[in-house]
């Protein structure tokens, strides 16, 4: 049975929306359904989640960018998030992820999937890790059967694709933490699933109960996003036993997944040192069946804390061209703090950056026809109609600001190299 037939929430959606899809990605209905059908591409979109936006996530769609916001002890302000949700969304953000670890849980989530029409992503494991720690218990005690619980009420609340670190077996996590890594385990998910099996000396439940997380997101059109929880936190670790021993087992759950008709992705690195991110984009890749890749970044060095967007985007450019389908921002915030509204809108620029120079280099119509244009616009030195094609329109007017009525730009006025060799109104220059 196709995974169309099994899931009937996501061909109701489909066809629902397949003439837009179509159109908003210039690829024909049948790529659209074929891509859907073999895995490698995903239809973001909870029935659940009044009025979602059904975002299509695997090339030769465009390549979609994602916005991390949510609380945290140190900084716990609702509000705060809440506007950081409508400044992804203005920045061109195309789905946002909730990574809230403080307040109440619930009702952010709640407000998050109300206010937007975006995909919206969580991490199930902190509600649950949460409960723990904020009553002072290891969350090493937590009974497998509440995570299943979170991810089944989630699910019905409206969320669209979900982190769960189904790949982390209980080997990976000894390959992790036997001092052969210099940084460890750097996902917070991953991190509190790894001391949960060392110290009850058992399997990664999500693992072993797999079909039963299969079963919800097939009937709840929830899609996994099968977390990378050994992803390389240093280019030191990067593609080393314990990321290859967790990319093999994800690649067998996502075609285990596609069978029984639940959609998938597969979450990637991390940091990588920039002469091998396209093998590992590559390797990952073949090693899940070509099914939608997300990458934090990758980050292509380690030593730039403040300007981490940056890194992730010299990565996430070189990725996208590899293969990648779906990039997560990073944020000059990164390994440092949470976000501000400012550091939101730069993160998503940087990763829609990264987007549009890797889709130039594989020759993507959409992306060159925004060249062109930008470049058209210059030569006629029309600020409204580079305005149209630029990544982020109300940059140019802010940078222009006191010389907003000047036809040159201030940098070059009078000595405005384009003018310089204009035709007069006699055809010579």
């Amino acid at each position: 049975m196709s995974i169309l037939e099994a899931n009937t929430a996501l061909r109701s959606l489909l066809d629902q929306h397949i003439s837009m899809l179509a159109e908003k990605e210039h690829i024909s209905a049948e790529t659209i359904r074929a891509g859907i059908e073999n895995g490698t591409m995903v239809l973001l979109g909870n029935p659940s989640h009044g009025n979602v936006l059904p975002t299509l996530v695997g090339q030769p769609a465009g390549v979609k960018v994602n916005a991390n916001i949510g609380t945290s002890p140190l900084k716990n302000s609702v509000a705060c998030e809440m506007r950081k949700l409508q400044v992804a969304e203005q920045a061109g953000a195309d789905t946002v992820m909730d990574l809230s670890i403080a307040g109440d849980l619930d009702a952010i989530r709640r407000e998050m999937l109300s206010q937007t029409r975006l995909p919206l992503g969580t991490v199930p494991m902190y509600s649950v890790a949460q409960r723990y720690l904020d009553a002072d218990r290891d969350p090493a005690e937590m009974d497998p059967e509440e995570l299943f619980e979170e991810i089944e009420k989630q699910a019905g609340q409206g969320v669209d694709f979900i982190t769960v670190h189904c790949g982390l077996t209980r080997r990976g996590a000894e390959l992790a933490t036997d001092g052969s890594r210099l940084l460890g385990i750097v996902s917070r998910g991953g991190s509190i699933l790894a001391r949960w099996m060392l110290r009850n000396n058992k399997e990664n439940p999500l693992l072993t109960g797999f079909d039963r997380l299969i079963d919800i997101c097939r009937r709840h059109n929830v899609t996994f996003s099968l977390g990378d929880g050994l992803r390389p936190g240093a280019g030191h670790d990067a593609g080393d036993a314990a990321q290859y021993e967790e990319v093999m087992v994800l690649g067998q759950l996502a075609k285990r997944a596609l069978a029984a008709g639940a959609q998938c992705m597969i979450e990637g690195p991390g940091h990588v040192p920039f002469n091998q991110v396209r093998s590992q984009i590559q390797t990952i890749k073949r090693m899940t069946n070509n099914a939608p890749l997300y990458v934090l970044g990758p980050l292509t060095i380690d030593s730039c804390p403040g300007y981490d967007h940056i890194a992730g985007a010299i990565g996430g450019a070189i990725a996208v061209e590899a293969g990648v389908d779906f990039l997560c921002y990073l944020t000059p915030a990164e390994h440092l703090t949470l976000p501000t509204m400012d550091d939101v809108h730069a993160g998503v620029v940087a990763s829609r950056i990264a987007a549009q120079a890797g889709e130039v280099a594989l020759g993507r119509a959409a992306a060159l026809e925004r060249e062109e244009g930008i470049s058209r616009a210059r030569k006629d030195l029309d600020w409204d109609a580079m305005k149209k094609y630029a990544l982020d329109a109300p940059k140019i007017d802010e940078r222009r600001g006191e010389h907003k009525d000047e036809e040159e730009c201030a940098m070059c006025g009078k000595f405005c190299a384009v003018k310089m060799l204009r035709e007069d109104p006699m055809g010579k220059i």
